[in-house]
């Protein structure tokens, strides 16, 4: 699994963690529900989850039409408004879990957060 976060917000730590974790469970459950073999085979190695960074949302609707040509599952984690950023805004992107041979290439280039 693979979680992307936006970078151009300039989230806090502790704010990044939670969106992290909020797309890790969207797109697990999901995943748990409409493909079964997948989640089962990301569960039983240990649940892997990589954090990168994409800077603008420009960017990161770029690599959810890439993962989704690959048939890569995807979740956005929208933000509820609460505390730093108006109400509805895409701060994470949550993509898997595949292979590294699947999501690779299509977020290779991306650094970690």
């Amino acid at each position: 699994m693979v979680l992307v976060v936006r970078g151009e917000l300039r989230l806090t730590e502790g704010k990044i963690a939670a969106q992290v974790a909020h797309g890790a469970v969207m797109l697990a459950r999901r995943v748990e529900r409409e493909s079964p073999t997948r989640f089962s085979a990301w569960w039983k190695t240990g649940q892997r989850k990589i954090v990168l960074e994409a800077r603008t949302l420009d960017r990161m609707e770029m690599l959810e039409r890439a993962a989704r040509a690959r048939r890569i599952p995807a979740v956005w984690v929208e933000d509820a408004g609460l505390t730093e950023v108006p109400p509805g805004t895409r701060t994470c992107l949550a993509l898997g879990p595949a292979p590294d041979v699947e999501i690779d290439p299509v977020t290779r280039e991306l650094p970690l957060l």
